[in-house]
This record gives structure tokens, sequence and C-alpha cells, in this order.
């Protein structure tokens, strides 16, 4: 990833309060050419597997999921705290999730309506769960 993208990413993590942990696992893309395009995607959903043992709900990120708003993740986010789930938001590589993922997936969300860059995608949702965290804990970092 960019320094400019792993730092926005490490400053978000960075302001999180104890007790409410986010923390970023990244999954190395395999390199592939068009052939080799369906035995890298079940290299990288192996590695995205072994990432989130232990998770009891997936979101899935892609560019056809839901369009929800910043309430409807921070409602959904103080859900699945309540009742103790570990989350994991999978972001894909280049060629976006393996289907197996996705159809695995409890919810499938989309950032944007735009194609964002995944250094991008990955500096939104930490902001967007930063955002999220402030309001249930009304933090005045978000001001609607």
């Amino acid at each position: 990833m960019p320094a400019w993208a792993e730092q926005a990413v490490h400053d978000y993590l960075a302001r999180f309060p104890r007790g409410f942990e986010v923390s970023l696992k990244q999954v190395r893309p395999q390199p592939h050419t068009e052939r080799g395009k369906a035995r890298a995607l079940r290299g990288e959903q192996a590695g995205v597997e072994a990432a989130v043992v232990g998770c009891d709900r997936l979101v899935a990120l892609d560019e056809r999921g839901a369009d929800w708003t910043t309430v409807q993740l921070s409602q959904a986010i103080a859900r699945w705290r309540d009742s103790a789930e570990h989350v994991a938001f999978l972001i894909g590589g280049a060629d976006g999730l393996p289907a197996q993922l996705k159809e695995r997936a409890a919810l499938t969300l989309r950032l944007s309506s735009l194609t964002l860059p995944h250094a991008l995608a990955r500096v939104v949702l930490v902001e967007q769960l930063y955002r999220a965290w402030s309001m249930l804990a009304n933090h005045p970092y978000h001001r609607a």
C-alpha cells in the first residue's frame, strides 16, 4: 500500500479507545496472469480464510453491495458490539473477492458507487468505522 494510505489507516486505528478494538490484517495478493486468475483467487481466499478464523460475521465490500449510510453502519456496529460478535470486513484484491467468500458473507456492502482504488477503500472503511464509533460514543468527531 502507498505510504499515504498506511499513514491514514494507522492514524485512525490509533484513535479507537481500548475496548473497541479494530485491527487490520493484510493478505498478500497472489501474482497472476489472466490464465492463472482462478488459481490466484483461490490462494487469496485461503489467506483471507486464515485471517478471519474466529470471526462471527463476515462483511464483504463489493461494488454491488448494499448502499448504507453511516447511521446504518453505526446501528449495525452497536448490534454486533452488544451481541459480542467479532466482525471482519473484507476488501478484495485487484480482481475483487472470490465468489465463495462473498457467498459466506452475512452482508455485502459497498463503500461508494464510484470505483475506489484498494488503498483508498481501506482508508474510507477505517474512517467510517471510526465515525460510527464516534456516533455511538457521542464523540464530537461526527457533527451531524
